[in-house]
């Protein structure tokens, strides 16, 4: 104590607060002379109607309408650095398993998001720095099939860089994980506004679906749908561009050639890398004007007056039909309803446009400490499987190879997760569940369990209320 202000040992910044105020988290507060926790500690419940489930931990019998509570990590605290127990070390009973359930908030240095964007339009060349509040927060990493990835957060940006740099990557992930909208620039490339769960916006404008495949494999999926409607269909993709008359697909149900010429680079008959530059135009080109990659006709190989063409991106958002007039050159003309039918069913087998989060920590230093009095055998039981790891009742990925590397989708947790401490670096919560009898031949700490009853009567290490919350569907 200094004066009437108590030091908080809940994370390095060891903070001196004063009474009724909080510390630079404003996770923890002087209560009249001792340390609170300030979020209610979250027991989650489910309802016994049709649909509803439980947290894969929850046990006892059933009351009410309600499923048995169990704490989550949320406002449990930490007891850092886990030279002592978890907050919480809670042993319970599910129709005669003998399990417990090691609770705590962990404080992640090592930690970011995966961000996944579901949009064919160009958001900046791969390796691209991105920016929040013009700080440096991650980098645009490898596209997915149909989607944009972007690495945000970890280490180097949280306390690697300038003071700036790592407050505000800490700020963005902190939005990012608790489900709010974050405005993003890339290096090079476009304004975006991520956020879980909902559509991105990118330079201003509002996706709406992603990709049905690239050009090809939607002529893989359509080719027989236009066979007699039309008598060529190129289909425009900044990844593979495909032309149904010389696409395998159009040859097994017998395309007639057309004379078509693409300029490109041809990979296999009907397939073209290259035929412009990646963009916010035609299914992720530049293009704004799709007969640019059209190059003259061919009338020996099937070119001819009146030919019917149909040019479609990979959404369907965009398309054209043009008739070749009397000099082989591409007319616009209206499109046939019939062929309204099969643009409208490429629009209508793409998936809606999301942005995913993924929030990806390593759990490892003295944070295990807390659960067993030897580490690595907690490391060892989470990559064998004896013990399940979730983050506030979410299942995780764990990542294989050493240490206990996990991801978790941010949508599957309640709201308000996720927290901070202003070293900077994210509290994220954490369960460890596992038989009583593995636990205790961890080296896990037997007379720091609890029963459920006794947490909700005495608390944890910080005094704290509780609340209930039905997990997210």
């Amino acid at each position: 104590m200094t004066g009437e202000k108590i030091r908080c040992d809940a994370c390095p910044v060891m903070c001196y607060i004063a009474p009724g105020q909080t510390g630079a988290c404003d996770r923890y507060a002087n209560d009249a002379g001792r340390i609170v926790r300030t979020d209610a500690l979250l027991l989650l419940s489910a309802t016994i109607e049709k649909g509803g489930r439980l947290v894969p931990f929850a046990a006892g019998a059933w009351a009410d309408d309600l499923a048995p509570a169990t704490p989550t990590a949320i406002g449990a605290g930490t007891t850092y650095p886990d030279f002592k127990p978890a907050p919480f070390i809670i042993g319970f009973d599910p129709g005669g398993a003998d399990l417990v359930t090691v609770v705590t908030e962990a404080i992640f240095s090592y930690c970011g998001v995966k961000v996944k964007i579901d949009t064919d339009r160009h958001l900046g060349p791969e390796g691209a720095v991105v920016r929040a509040g013009g700080e440096a927060i991650g980098h645009v990493t490898t596209a997915e099939y149909g989607s944009q990835m972007l690495s945000l957060g970890g280490v180097q940006h949280l306390t690697g860089g300038s003071k700036a740099e790592g407050r505000l990557t800490c700020s963005a992930l902190l939005a990012l994980c608790n489900g709010e909208a974050v405005d993003l620039t890339i290096d090079g490339g476009s304004a975006l506004t991520v956020q879980a769960g909902q559509p991105p916006i990118v330079d201003g404008k509002r996706e709406t679906r992603m990709r049905v495949g690239c050009g090809s494999a939607t002529i893989g999926m359509f080719a027989d749908q236009w066979l007699g409607l039309v008598d060529e269909v190129v289909v425009v993709d900044d990844h593979i561009t495909g032309v149904v008359s010389e696409h395998q697909a159009g040859k097994v149900i017998g395309w007639q050639p057309t004379g078509i010429r693409i300029k490109g680079h041809r990979s296999t008959p009907g397939r073209y890398f290259r035929v412009s530059e990646p963009g916010l135009g035609w299914g992720g080109t530049c293009l704004t004007d799709p007969l640019a990659i059209l190059g003259a006709w061919n009338p020996d190989k099937g070119a001819r007056p009146g030919l019917r063409l149909l040019m479609v991106s990979t959404t369907g958002e965009d398309w054209g039909y043009y008739v070749l007039d009397a000099a082989l050159q591409p007319q616009p003309a209206p499109l046939p309803d019939a062929l309204r039918a099969t643009v409208d069913l490429i629009a209508e087998n793409c998936e809606p446009a999301l942005c995913t989060v993924l929030f990806v920590g390593g759990a490892g230093g003295s944070l295990r400490a807390g659960v067993t009095r030897n580490p690595v055998r907690l490391t060892r039981s989470v990559q064998a499987g004896e013990t399940r790891l979730t983050s506030g009742g979410a299942e995780c990925y764990i990542w294989p190879g050493g240490g206990i590397t996990f991801m978790v989708d941010v949508t599957q947790l309640p709201s308000g997760a996720f927290g901070y401490v202003p070293t900077p670096a994210l509290v994220a919560p954490l369960e460890f569940t596992l038989p009583r009898a593995a636990y205790l031949a961890l080296g896990g700490h037997e007379t720091a369990i609890r029963s459920l009853a006794e947490v909700l009567e005495t608390g944890g290490e910080y005094p704290t209320a509780a609340r209930f919350e039905r997990p997210p569907e």
